[in-house]
């Protein structure tokens, strides 16, 4: 297991209507920013929640926030916050209004010359202004990282930030919240957990016992909740778990002690960036591809996987881990999620082309050894088509 430090300062409270305790968490005294998305939570109910919780504080809003949260829209809200001398920042939403506030944090006390060169420049934020969460849908974890990925539409650019000065202080999870989620944003949800863990367990074996099975763990209690959160998301016991096993793929603990891969996510973003398609779905459709092109340096742990998560018992190493990949696409054909690129857009003709450029330019290599050269991701993208 290699040398680690840990420390995750985020305060979760989980369970039953706990959005009511917003009141207990922020400054009497702070001048509040809440930071929303296309509106949802002014039909579901969480908005009026939070109002309710906050009623003796000084609140002013900012919606409209989208799937991914888009550079230029920030820069409204960022203009607010300077205007009216915000000291505290609310996130009510997923994983695009936290990073979106994540990335807020950072630029209201940024000193450089522009905001995005937080993004382009790699400036790892070490002080933010504060902020707390209120999670609605579950998926990124965002809720308890430090991380973010903010998207540029006028450049077709996703990238992604972070620092320790971005742990939300606070974060609330009511479990019941999902209950007014479209089925496709938690096909979405659990896709990109499951994707999440794989990133941090799908390497080399490295002797992390319990890490791998941390991971094991949170994989197959996605796997068992899937379907009845799909067809059932009233189901509090499946809600709960799926809502938790989120934010434990994401928060930290999982990959301490071990090598990260993350290439699936960089070429995944390229795609949402290009197109617009979900981030799940681009996940979804560069696993089974990454996976195959990197069998060999990868094997050990996809048989490992196959055993412990499928139950694949019978062959060898290879038939296992070759197994282990089909199980994996077939559990995200079972979520309604699509793995090739053309299920997505007929114009992919040149992206892997044009992936491979951008990685060059920006000087990266991929994978959890930095073995992969912008050369390998155009294959990888290409055998995704």
């Amino acid at each position: 297991m290699n040398n680690f430090e840990f420390k995750n300062p985020t305060k979760i409270i989980f369970g039953k209507d706990t959005i009511e305790q917003l009141k207990n968490e922020i400054p009497a005294d702070a001048k509040v920013l809440l930071l929303y998305g296309g509106g949802s939570i002014k039909k579901n109910g969480i908005y009026d929640q939070v109002k309710t919780a906050l009623a003796n504080v000084d609140v002013n809003e900012f919606g409209g926030i989208p799937a991914n949260p888009e550079y230029a829209t920030l820069m409204d809200a960022l203009k607010v916050i300077k205007d009216e001398n915000i000291t505290y920042l609310l996130a009510v939403g997923g994983g695009s209004v936290i990073d979106g506030t994540k990335f807020l944090s950072a630029a209201a006390v940024f000193e450089g010359d522009t905001p995005w060169d937080i993004l382009t420049k790699n400036v790892r934020t070490e002080k933010g202004m504060p902020f707390g969460t209120v999670l609605t849908l579950p998926a990124t974890g965002s809720e308890m990282n430090s991380g973010a990925v903010i998207t540029r539409e006028e450049t077709k650019e996703k990238l992604a930030m972070g620092g320790p000065g971005l742990f939300p202080v606070f974060s609330i999870l009511d479990p019941q919240v999902i209950t007014s989620i479209p089925e496709r944003q938690l096909a979405n949800g659990l896709t990109d957990a499951f994707t999440h863990v794989l990133e941090q367990y799908m390497t080399y074996p490295i002797g992390a016992l319990l890490q791998d099975r941390f991971a094991e763990s949170i994989l197959q209690t996605l796997v068992e909740v899937a379907p009845t959160v799909l067809k059932d998301p009233t189901n509090y016991q499946a809600a709960s778990n799926f809502m938790w096993s989120c934010t434990m793929a994401l928060n930290g603990l999982i990959q301490k002690g071990v090598p990260g891969d993350w290439a699936i996510h960089m070429m995944g973003h390229e795609l949402t960036a290009l197109f617009g398609i979900d981030h799940a779905r681009t996940l979804a459709v560069i696993t089974p591809s990454h996976y195959k092109y990197n069998f060999e340096a990868k094997k050990e742990k996809l048989a490992q996987y196959g055993e412990r998560v499928w139950n694949i018992t019978e062959g060898s190493t290879d038939d296992k881990a070759y197994a282990a990949i089909e199980k994996t696409t077939a559990f995200f054909h079972e979520l309604g999620i699509d793995t090739k690129l053309s299920d997505y857009t007929k114009d992919y003709e040149g992206t892997a082309e044009e992936v491979a450029k951008r990685f060059k330019t920006r000087g990266w290599k991929l994978g959890e050894r930095q073995a992969l050269m912008p050369e390998d991701a155009e294959k990888i993208v290409k055998m995704a088509y």
